[in-house]
């Protein structure tokens, strides 16, 4: 047998904030150690949206593959993340198909129609709650992280649902993982107004609107409720890393904190928009492409 030694490919160096475009784990394996401050990022949601992308996360076959996929990325993210580094996940649920391969539209959400949709998870039942976002949190936990947090994102205008049997769902999940014991956090930034007009340690229900946006990406991730994250897990110049970029909302809320942005996405399209959106700020994002 012959053996031969491949060399691992060149990390790239963070100088400026950056938009790769590309596969999330592949560029994350490129990334130097320790290299980032923060992240936050709302990852697509298992079975929710087909975004027409080959390597696409969110349409795997089952429940488990979609956590282990996550959970992969999520490892390599933990090197490239500094050791008092956070990390700031939205992760939201979904309910079990009933083995319909599809999902029917809504008079009032027509977009969430869609052809192709899992079979129910193994154990579950029709019309089961899935708990996706524990089971995540809990892979995270079980992984390595540190979890340190769960914040309830109550979202006052959230969409409305078609439901008679339950009430309908108007919250999703900010989980708050961190790599070590002792990590970077500033209290005094993250503070929230109170009642009497001081300011009080920030709760963990945080009273967020969801925001219409004219790009075609479905996942709404407003920045108010990235910009307490980034205030309190960064110092001004730091880096904050998305591997699920979208169109580029983590990205200006750092232009706009003074923060400097890592930004991953798959989807062409998507990079297109997050690049037309910063450069109505900044000329100092870089596009990559992953070989």
């Amino acid at each position: 047998m012959k053996l031969e030694s491949i060399p691992s490919p060149e990390r790239f160096r963070l100088e400026d904030s950056v938009l790769f475009e590309g596969d999330a784990l592949q560029i994350l394996h490129r990334l130097p150690t320790g290299s980032v401050q923060c992240v936050v990022t709302s990852p697509p949601y298992w079975g929710l949206r087909d975004y027409g992308i080959e390597g696409q996360i969110g349409l795997e076959e089952s429940l488990p593959q979609f956590i282990n996929r996550l959970v992969a990325v999520f490892a390599e993210v933990r090197r490239v993340l500094r050791d008092d580094g956070v990390l700031w996940l939205n992760i939201g649920d979904g309910y079990t198909s009933g083995n319909r391969g599809y999902r029917a539209p809504d008079k009032k959400n027509p977009a969430r129609a869609m052809s192709v949709r899992p079979d129910t998870p193994e154990g579950l039942k029709p019309k089961d709650l899935m708990g996706i976002p524990w089971r995540l949190a809990f892979a995270l936990q079980e992984d390595g992280w540190y979890l340190r947090s769960d914040i309830v994102w109550d979202k006052p205008n959230a969409m409305p649902e078609s439901v008679k049997d339950r009430p309908s769902r108007s919250h999703e999940f900010l989980f708050m993982l961190t790599k070590s014991e002792r990590y970077f956090y500033d209290y005094e930034a993250a503070k929230e107004p109170a009642a009497n007009g001081s300011r009080r340690n920030r709760r963990s229900v945080w009273k967020v609107h969801t925001q219409a946006t004219e790009h075609a990406h479905y996942a709404v991730f407003p920045p108010g409720l990235i910009e307490p994250c980034i205030l309190s897990s960064t110092r001004a110049g730091d880096f904050v890393l998305d591997p699920f970029f979208g169109s580029g909302t983590v990205g200006l809320v750092c232009q706009k904190l003074n923060r400097r942005f890592v930004g991953i996405e798959l989807n062409p399209e998507y990079a297109d928009l997050a690049v037309r959106c910063l450069e109505t700020l900044t000329h100092r994002v870089v596009r990559l492409r992953a070989a």
